[in-house]
């Protein structure tokens, strides 16, 4: 299946997970002690991450394709007992079996981007049994995962959002299957070997779309139940067209980060209100303050810190260590909905006013011949930044002026217009605007 590896069922994980705790613990590791995990997404590095988390070791998990002073400075910060690549991982599960507890003492410990300093690690620590079921059955209740589930993990599994569902499946009862890469064609042989639930982010849906609906790539969706995606804004007219095209019901939206979860939006709530990203989760209150910061209020087991980062860890909380920010700008309705209008670091000042991309990408994503774009800020010498917009297409600059002069006020229409062959992006498909905003400051 586009080269990944076979269905991993729970016998198979659980199985693997206590010679992973074996060997583990042969190899000096602890509960409480960290292990990297620096390798390609694959069935066996969630089955080491299974036995690591069970055992009360905590796995943090690298973007194997770092650079090597990238990759030694987040080891270096992570201080791990062990070091795991793809070349070692396979050691890993042929330990002698270890007993192991029955869901996860431990959250994984994932890296942020780093966009406003050094990347952070979001440590959760190690649970009592109590806290690490009440973790499980939180995920749970959210996306009602069961033992008919076959998940397709088509995400790099160093990103938090597929691994936690990969897991969440599992512990559920349902299968896995992994791709070791994204790719269109992965997906949907996915989809034909009868995937029912997926994670994925906005642009790569938004290029699996395009696809089907542009290039005719047949699409068959019959017996899914859910398709998740979070991690960057996402275009109406595409959250539209998954709609349309995959079973009544199936389509949720969520809004969270590395940090912690905030909220989830089934399609009937966002067709009321396009744009929305939902409600609170259960177990969780949101609230907006005066500068349009958003906060969350969550469980006990939700907790974190940022490792070894004091300054960081007190950023992030309010002062009675209640709600925690991860710096994002939004407003909440009468009816306690969600919308964002930008993350702190997108956010455009031009003229001394506020400008949120979201809001514009939202508007020009419907400029006929636009399938892709992004809304950036670049330095200005009269106002501070200018609206930039980069955009793939078969659409020219004067076009997306032309739409953008009856949809946005004055402002907010991008001053400059840049037709690219396609949009810089993540492995895990977000739209990288600072890249963007490098490429044309010059």
């Amino acid at each position: 299946m586009g080269g990944g590896g076979g269905m991993l069922t729970p016998d198979r994980a659980w199985e693997g997970a206590r010679r992973v705790a074996g060997a583990l613990a042969a190899g000096g590791a602890e509960p409480g002690d960290r292990v990297v995990f620096s390798a390609t997404s694959s069935e066996e590095l969630v089955i080491a991450v299974l036995g690591a988390s069970a055992s009360g070791v905590i796995p943090v998990i690298l973007n194997p394709s770092l650079l090597p002073h990238e990759h030694d400075l987040l080891v270096g910060d992570a201080d791990p007992v062990l070091v795991i690549s793809d070349g070692t991982l396979p050691g890993l599960l042929v330990g002698d079996p270890a007993d192991v507890a029955d869901v996860p003492l431990v959250r994984p410990m994932h890296y942020t981007s780093g966009t406003s300093g050094r990347p952070k690690g979001v440590f959760g620590g190690v649970l009592d049994p109590e806290a690490a079921r009440a973790a499980v059955l939180d995920e749970r209740e959210v996306w009602d995962f069961g033992p008919d589930d076959a998940y397709l993990a088509s995400g790099p599994l160093y990103h938090s959002a597929p691994l936690r569902f990969a897991l969440g499946t599992l512990l559920a009862g349902g299968t896995v299957r992994v791709l070791p890469r994204w790719s269109i064609e992965g997906f949907v042989e996915g989809l034909a070997a009868g995937a029912t639930t997926t994670f994925i982010a906005p642009t790569p849906l938004q290029r699996l779309l395009n696809a089907v609906v542009h290039d005719g790539l047949p699409f068959d969706t019959a017996g899914f139940r859910l398709l998740a995606h979070a991690g960057a804004p996402c275009p109406h007219p595409v959250k539209e067209r998954a709609i349309e095209l995959f079973p009544a019901g199936s389509v949720w939206e969520f809004y969270g980060s590395t940090e912690g979860q905030f909220t989830a939006c089934p399609s009937a709530e966002w067709q009321a209100r396009p744009g929305t990203v939902g409600r609170a989760r259960p177990h969780r209150e949101l609230r907006v303050d005066a500068d349009d910061v958003i906060w969350c209020r969550p469980p006990v087991h939700a907790r974190f810190t940022y490792w070894r980062n004091d300054s960081a860890t007190q950023a992030a909380w309010s002062p009675d260590g209640a709600w925690f920010t991860v710096g994002d700008l939004g407003y909440l309705d009468d009816d306690r909905y969600l919308w964002i209008e930008s993350r702190r670091e997108d956010l455009i000042i031009t003229g001394g006013v506020n400008v949120y991309p979201v809001e514009i990408e939202q508007a020009l994503s419907r400029t006929p011949g636009v399938r892709e774009l992004a809304v950036f800020g670049v330095p200005d010498p009269e106002w501070g930044q200018r609206v930039c917009a980069a955009v793939v297409g078969q659409v020219s600059p004067g076009d997306v002026h032309e739409f953008a002069a009856g949809a946005l006020a004055g402002y907010k229409r991008p001053k400059s217009v840049y037709v690219l062959e396609e949009l810089p992006t993540s492995a895990n498909g977000k739209i990288l605007r600072r890249r963007l905003t490098e490429l044309y400051s010059r």
